[in-house]
Parts: C-alpha cells; sequence; structure tokens
C-alpha cells in the first residue's frame, strides 16, 4: 500500500509538470497562427493582406461591388477610406479573404454612392466594412 501512495504521489507531481508545458505549447502554437499576412506590392507604399477566415470574422469584412454609373463608376460611400494626409482610397478584394487598398479619384458624392472618375474596375468587390481594421493591419497601427 506504501508503495502504492508514492506512485499516486509521483504521478501528481508529474501530471503537475505535464499540463503547464501542454498549456504553454498550445499558446505558442496559437500565437504562431497569424490572423493576417502582408504581400508588399513591389514599386508601391501598399501592402496585400490576407486574412484567415476566422480574423474575416471577427473583423466583419463586407463588401459590394464596383457599378457603372452613367458615363464612370460608383461604390458605396461607406467604401470610400480617407487617409490622415486627405487621400482616397478603397480597399479592393481581389480573391476571397485579400484585400488590397487602391487609390481612388471620387468626383462627387450623392446619398449613399461615390461617383468616381478613377478607381477599380467594374465587378470589382470593394471593403464597405472593416477596413479601418484594414488600414491599421497595413500600417501596423495598433488599437
Amino acid at each position: 500500500m506504501r508503495h502504492g501512495r508514492r506512485w499516486v504521489g509521483a504521478l501528481l507531481i508529474l501530471a503537475g509538470l505535464v499540463v503547464p508545458a501542454c498549456a504553454s505549447v498550445a499558446e505558442e502554437e496559437e500565437a504562431l497562427k497569424q490572423p493576417a499576412t502582408l504581400e508588399e506590392i513591389e514599386g508601391t507604399d501598399v501592402s496585400r493582406i490576407t486574412l484567415t477566415k476566422e480574423a474575416a470574422v471577427r473583423v466583419d469584412i463586407e463588401a459590394d461591388p464596383v457599378v457603372a454609373s452613367g458615363s464612370g463608376t460608383s461604390i458605396p460611400y461607406a467604401a470610400v477610406f480617407y487617409t490622415a494626409d486627405g487621400k482616397t482610397w478603397t480597399y479592393t478584394s481581389p480573391e476571397p479573404l485579400t484585400f488590397v487598398r487602391v487609390p481612388i479619384v471620387v468626383d462627387r458624392i450623392r446619398g449613399e454612392r461615390a461617383f468616381l472618375s478613377d478607381g477599380p474596375p467594374l465587378g470589382m468587390e470593394v471593403v464597405t466594412q472593416g477596413a479601418s481594421e484594414l488600414y491599421g493591419t497595413e500600417t501596423d497601427v495598433e488599437e
């Protein structure tokens, strides 16, 4: 009986050492799984952002397509992003979970639509919700 108790005690001590080690391994693996990856686009100050599915859900990214409007195109005004220096941009989504900031020239705004004289092509998806989070990711701004 005495020997049995010693083994139980030894096993409990070992278990106490192993469980925290497992937790730290799991934490390290989670830390390595980045919610976003950045790829610099050569010749620009813009990066291609690729999010994990989980990150896109967490940020609640929404997008709508560029549509024809008269002699130009339009996007939802919610897709227009202004930088601190007053430049206008929109985030496009050329592939699922991939986002690229593109400069735009807004000709006029009418209601909920921004009419463009220069911008992404017809049908391209533009981000209408989550652009600020994408910009923070791209420029490494922390909340």
